[in-house]
């Protein structure tokens, strides 16, 4: 298809808005609740696992389980919630992800062991995968062309700040109340979503024209292609999340797993192509801007999501920061966001998206650079700083991606595109988080390797640093033998407070090429009609 051909099919009509006679901004904030929800409810739990572990009476690590089991089914409806979506007709099966999602939090909530928890975690998966789907489908075809980077910036404030306050949130819940409520909370948000979007949100014509098309046709499942899509990621997933703790391909069954995912991913492909009504529609991947959009949202949403778990991790392991202030150091951020987000949807109005892609990808990798910086000595301020540069470039780089990904994509085909750049996002999150945590582990282990030769009793650096030390703690009322244990004790502790900080800046290091090479990536795209005309059908 060429590129005019695709252009005339990213046309918008009035028979697929989902408003109604509603505001179209009034359905833009009336979906973005349920995202907000959902997405908050992916980082909040993460500061509540050592007490999680503690009141179910398990180890650390099995109850990062919490986490994986929600990832792993998240993936699997997120990769066919654009066929459901079109199946059973697109409010009514967002209606009841987002009840789905409720009914589980309830559950959770509740849980009274660790099985308990993690079941209905997955279930909660399950209802949060299709959401997101089915509100970026909503919005592209509720708004024309040259509106839909001012709906997304309202939907993008839901992405983007929901995981800046998650863990100050889930840090201040867990200390003022317990870990519970941290999915309690959800239930309310749940019921008002339930209700307005069952009062406001219209099911388009068209679409209910294309579903009852495809019934009269008969259903024909593609049970094959879901197989592999829910095989594929669900080992994906299993393998990004248990690598790092399980010592990668060290591990028969790391091994075992990426075989697995290797082998369904690539079946996927020409099983799908061969499809009539594909379950996952992979061609779109094969387009020249959808597939550049793909891409940058893999690196998005590696940068948003691991910087997020990074920073926290930070500040708590390295520099005694509590839960919740390790969180408020990422608060000024989703501030900064607040403010940019409706200023790049009226840019992208005016300016090509490349070109904010670009921008957006070039302030997040300064963020990066400017990370490390990082030593023993930095202050709040330069942590709040550093999330502060790269919320400025976030809004650059979702908006403008979500908004250029639709552009030449059939109308029929908003639902599979919707879910596919989901997929990027969550993928990329996974695998920047993986990344970061084993370049973090490995990187630790060189540079101790490296700053342990130069501990030798035989140095004169290390001996002129123990002379010192121990005159100081002398200075402070202990004996000669205790202030030469403890001047010790004191280096070896510096030591390896010097090892993760530089073992920090190598994963800053790492995602800052990973936003720089977005630049090149984005340059590839081809110029928008940013001014298009409404169409009919």
């Amino acid at each position: 298809m060429t590129d005019i051909a695709q252009g005339s099919a990213g046309g918008w009509s009035p028979e697929r808005s989902a408003a109604g006679g509603h505001n179209p901004y009034l359905i833009a904030f009336v979906v973005s609740i349920a995202t907000f929800m959902e997405v908050l409810d992916t980082t909040i739990a993460n500061v509540s696992l050592r007490h999680i572990a503690g009141g179910l009476a398990v180890g650390l690590d099995e109850s990062t389980y919490v986490i994986t089991s929600y990832l792993v089914a998240n993936a699997i409806v997120l990769s066919i919630s654009g066929w459901l979506s079109t199946v059973i007709g697109r409010k009514r099966f967002y209606m009841m992800c987002v009840a789905t999602f409720s009914v589980a939090s309830l559950l959770c909530g509740f849980a009274w062991s660790l099985e308990a928890l993690v079941l209905f975690r997955i279930l909660q998966g399950l209802g949060g995968g299709g959401m997101a789907t089915s509100e970026q489908a909503i919005l592209a075809d509720s708004f024309p062309p040259h509106k839909r980077g001012q709906a997304f910036a309202i939907y993008g404030v839901a992405v983007v700040v929901a995981p800046v306050i998650g863990p100050t949130l889930g840090g201040w819940i867990t200390d003022t109340y317990s870990w519970h409520w941290v999915f309690l909370i959800n239930v309310p948000m749940g019921l008002i979503s339930l209700f307005l979007v069952g009062t406001l949100v219209k099911e388009p014509s068209s679409a209910e024209e294309e579903r009852a098309k495809l019934l009269k046709r008969g259903l024909r499942l593609d049970y094959v292609g879901f197989i592999l899509v829910a095989i594929g990621l669900g080992s994906l997933e299993f393998v990004l999340d248990e690598g790092q703790r399980n010592d990668w391909f060290g591990s028969t069954m790391i091994v075992a797993f990426a075989c697995l995912a290797a082998f369904c991913l690539l079946a996927l492909i020409p099983w799908e192509l061969a499809r009539e009504d594909p379950i996952v529609d992979i061609r779109l991947l094969g387009r020249r801007q959808f597939g550049a959009c793909f891409v940058v949202m893999l690196g998005t949403g590696a940068v948003l999501i691991s910087t997020t778990q990074l920073i926290p991790q930070l500040l708590q392991t390295e520099l005694s920061y509590t839960a919740m202030l390790a969180g408020l150091a990422l608060s000024p951020g989703g501030v900064a966001t607040l403010i940019l987000m409706p200023v790049v949807g009226r840019l992208i109005g005016i300016v090509q998206p490349k070109y904010l892609i670009m921008t957006g990808a070039a302030i997040c990798a300064v963020a990066m650079w400017h990370l490390t910086g990082l030593n023993g000595d930095i202050t709040y301020g330069y942590a709040a700083m550093a999330r502060i540069l790269l919320a400025l470039g976030l809004p650059f780089l979702f908006l403008p991606v979500t908004t250029a990904s639709y552009d030449g994509v059939p109308q029929d085909k908003t639902n599979q595109a919707s879910a596919l750049i989901n997929v990027a996002r969550n993928i990329g999150g996974s695998m920047g988080v993986a990344l970061a945590q084993t370049i973090l582990a490995q990187r630790q282990q060189f540079h101790q390797n490296r700053l342990i030769e130069h501990l030798a009793p035989s140095d004169l650096g290390y001996q002129q640093s123990v002379d010192a030390v121990t005159r100081f703690f002398q200075a402070q009322g202990s004996s000669a033998s205790d202030a030469a244990s403890q001047a010790i004790a004191w280096v070896g502790k510096t030591l390896q407070q010097q090892v993760d900080f530089l073992a920090y800046i190598d994963v800053f290091w790492t995602l800052a090429i990973i936003a720089a090479l977005m630049v090149p990536i984005a340059a590839i795209l081809r110029p928008i009609d940013l001014h298009a005309p409404a169409r009919g059908h």
